[in-house]
């Protein structure tokens, strides 16, 4: 017996037990390994025709026998020598795909597509083998060499048995593995059976380029016999059928003009178990440094666990038709989350388990270029078809206002023009750009609201006030909202230039405000020049109701332009009403930050003047009942709970 060359026990320990994560992947590199045995053999008939090899005949069989526990792989590839098998799988680490690539880089394309690197793939049968044969006869070799180990004491190298690859042309590979026996935590089991191996080959290897084959038992209904009565019932038979596993011509590498819109629907939904077709489909082809093919798809529904933590991202990645990564992550960013697809590259740069990739610059590049055409495809589905793009929003807009605030802004500059508010004013979804474009003039900033609904939100006199005064307000519902705008701070408008409507906007940069800030004054100059003379003649009737309602208010003042509200609740400072309601209902809702509340009265309300009735009659008890009972009607009027609804109802009752 001979001995792995280098520390082989060592080595090979490590590669069996840390290089792999998945076990089952054992069946991709060795179907891989037959693949590139394919190809080399085919690549010499090209060289030599007179080699007279019939390349439509090149394949791969799977087979299992549960009774002795093995798995076969076999190709009627190039085969090896037995200096060849000596040299490839005697060698740990040593790739002969690798030296072939190099040997002939010139002609790597379409007639040449080497998989393997490392030259250890082979190895990750010993995950779930206990020893492994490999019978192996060279193209024109006068007879088959035969290769077994068990992984650990070493390997010997001898001639085949006569039985094994006997005649001239059966050139080719096999490789047989004993499986060991199943237990608690590795259950080799599920690789003797069809289904098993089925599932694997569909997984991994589906896009193989050359025909991967196994015998499959089906079942059929028996001839009815000629004298069969009328009783006769259907008899079945079972019969063995030699069947193509994979389907070998990715759709991705095809054409779009040589395909269907509905076999892309066809691929999506077999592909990513949705009963839906997608709303758009991208497909693209990059060639240079870095060339790749892309097939990616945006869902017309959102799946169920989407904003949940036990969601996965990610695109298929494949190399030269081989999945690596079922999901890989870093080829799309988390705002474009619920986007599907594949991504196959010849060129990326592998690690040695080909599970991960070695080198994250070539997925940067992938990634931005992926990032910039989704975003591109979002916005053509907004300019071509609006319904379509609401519907879609309606799924997917958190993940596009997540993007911009989880970066904080730096994305807004990409998602910002994609976004949708309802406008109260129009009483439809609008964009930024479309609000930006309908201001009035004189008009410097982009009004919302943020709250639990949008029923609510157009009754609250902060809204009403402003839609009064010719000012539309973005109703904004999801909890992200202010959050969102708080990052983004601005909105870039771009110059308007030609003959439409609002021909001639200058660029400039709108402030985002929430229209509940205690800051912002839709009031006209009348109403300011009363609001004004109130807040001098009752500075008195302020201070005693903000002494009456202590720390739950900053302070109280007048406020212009509230219509028939007595009274309103604005917050001053960074924490909006809205953000004090949302965070507290999180974690550590008793460390929340609290908003600083503002109480802002009417002076043309009747309610006014009872407030000054009590405070010039010197009623300290009945204005301290009715700055209570306004403080808390405000808080209702928002969505905000009151702090003591008890307190609130006896109030009204001593009022009445």
């Amino acid at each position: 017996m001979k001995q792995f060359k280098t520390e082989s026990k060592k080595l090979l320990d490590l590669m069996i037990n840390s290089i792999y994560t998945n076990r089952e992947i054992f069946l991709r590199e060795l179907i891989s390994n037959a693949s590139d045995a394919l190809d080399k053999l085919s690549f010499e008939a090209i060289k030599d025709p007179a080699l007279g090899i019939d390349q439509s005949s090149l394949a791969i069989s799977v087979s299992f026998d549960k009774d002795a526990r093995t798995v076969t792989v076999s190709d009627n590839g190039i085969g090896m020598t037995a200096e060849e098998l000596e040299k490839n799988l005697g060698t740990i680490a040593h790739s002969g795909s690798e030296a072939f690539k190099e040997a002939n880089a010139e002609h790597q394309g379409d007639a040449i597509d080497i998989i393997g690197q490392f030259g250890v793939g082979f190895y990750s049968s010993f995950m779930v083998a206990e020893r492994v044969r490999v019978v192996s006869r060279a193209l024109g070799a006068s007879s088959a060499s035969a290769w077994e180990s068990d992984g650990v004491k070493g390997y010997t190298v001898a001639a085949a048995r006569d039985d094994e690859r006997p005649g001239a042309d059966d050139h080719g590979t096999d490789v047989t593995l004993v499986l060991r026996p199943s237990t608690e935590g590795d259950d080799t089991d599920r690789f003797l059976s069809e289904w098993g191996l089925r599932d694997l080959v569909r997984r991994y290897s589906n896009y193989v380029r050359h025909p991967i084959r196994m015998m499959v038992t089906k079942s059929r209904q028996k001839p009815k016999p000629e004298d069969a009565g009328d009783d006769w019932k259907p008899e079945y038979e079972q019969y063995e059928e030699l069947e193509t596993l994979n389907s070998m011509t990715p759709i991705w590498k095809r054409r779009q003009s040589e395909v269907k819109q509905e076999d892309y629907d066809e691929f999506y939904q077999t592909s990513f178990h949705d009963w839906a077709d997608p709303a758009r489909t991208i497909s693209f082809h990059a060639e240079g440094a870095l060339s790749y093919d892309a097939l990616l798809f945006i869902p017309s529904q959102r799946p169920f666990d989407l904003y949940s933590k036990d969601f996965e991202k990610g695109l298929a990645l494949y190399s030269s038709n081989v999945l690596i990564q079922e999901k890989c992550a870093d080829l799309v960013p988390d705002h474009y989350n619920f986007v599907r697809g594949v991504v196959d590259s010849p060129d990326v740069t592998l690690n040695i388990s080909r599970e991960t990739l070695q080198q994250n610059s070539q997925l940067r590049a992938i990634a931005r270029r992926i990032e910039k055409k989704i975003g591109s495809e979002l916005a053509a589905l907004r300019d071509d078809d609006r319904e379509a793009y609401e519907k879609f929003f309606d799924n997917f807009g958190r993940s596009l206002k997540f993007g911009i605030y989880s970066s904080y802004g730096s994305k807004a500059s990409d998602l910002a023009d994609l976004l949708l508010f309802w406008s109260a004013k129009e009483g439809r979804l609008v964009t930024l750009k479309e609000y930006a474009a309908a201001m009035p003039e004189g008009q410097d900033k982009i009004y919302f609201a943020a709250g639990d609904s949008r029923e609510r939100l157009e009754k609250v006199p902060a809204v009403t006030s402003a839609l009064a005064h010719g000012h539309d307000v973005l109703l904004c519902t999801q909890d992200v909202d202010e959050f969102m705008f708080q990052a983004m701070r601005s909105y870039h408008q771009d110059a308007v230039a030609g003959d439409s409507e609002h021909a001639g906007t200058d660029e400039r940069d709108l402030e985002l405000a929430n229209v509940a800030n205690a800051d912002l004054d839709f009031a006209t100059e009348d109403e300011k020049a009363e609001a004004k003379k109130a807040t001098s003649e009752h500075q008195e009737l302020f201070d005693e109701l903000k002494e009456d309602l202590g720390e739950r208010v900053s302070s109280v003042r007048i406020a212009a332009g509230l219509g028939d509200a007595p009274a309103t609740i604005a917050a001053e400072g960074p924490v909006s009403l809205e953000m004090e309601r949302v965070i507290s209902q999180g974690p550590d809702a008793d460390q929340a930050p609290k908003a600083k509340r503002v109480l802002q009265l009417n002076a043309a309300h009747p309610v006014f003047g009872k407030l000054v009735a009590a405070k010039d009659a010197g009623d300290a008890d009945r204005l301290k009942l009715l700055g209570s009972i306004l403080y808390d009607q405000a808080l209702l009027v928002e969505g905000l709970p009151i702090e003591d609804p008890i307190e609130f109802a006896k109030n009204v009752t001593k009022l009445m």
